[in-house]
């Protein structure tokens, strides 16, 4: 069963409901008659290797940072259960499904390298021969008796 909606994930990238596959499950836990029988788990499936919306580079840049989530077919799998509702987990799903993979292609900034200042410099080592110091009267002369 496919979704109908698409999601959209950042300004530039928006996942056509065609490449997004639903499954219903029942959900574990508590419930009593109605979980047991109502398929109110929802995964939402993906498979990022035929992805036409995706480049080559968001591509891998998914499959390194959820290498733990993608099966070895490439199929991105999120589920929900918390809700004992199937539209609100589908919702939560997707929710999840999109912060996943605006998390995963949002490119990192670069860290610039600063220098620290002659205060900061000063300060620890100061620190440091104060801190040597106290070592040094530690260590005596100690006569037995």
């Amino acid at each position: 069963m496919s979704v109908q909606e698409d999601i959209q994930v950042t300004s530039a990238v928006c996942i056509p409901g065609e490449e997004l596959a639903v499954e219903f499950s029942r959900s574990s836990g508590p419930g009593g008659q109605h979980v047991n029988k109502v398929e109110t788990r929802v995964t939402l499936c993906f498979n990022i290797e035929t992805s036409s919306v995706l480049t080559p580079e968001q591509k891998t840049m998914i499959r390194e940072a959820l290498s733990s989530r993608i099966n070895k077919d490439g199929i991105l799998r999120v589920s929900c259960e918390e809700s004992r509702s199937q539209s609100v987990n589908r919702e939560l799903a997707r929710d999840r499904f999109r912060d996943l993979l605006k998390s995963a292609i949002a490119v990192r900034k670069k860290r610039v390298a600063t220098k620290a200042t002659r205060a900061s410099q000063r300060k620890r080592l100061d620190n440091k021969r104060r801190r040597g110091d106290v070592k040094k009267g530690r260590g005596g002369n100690w006569q037995g008796e």
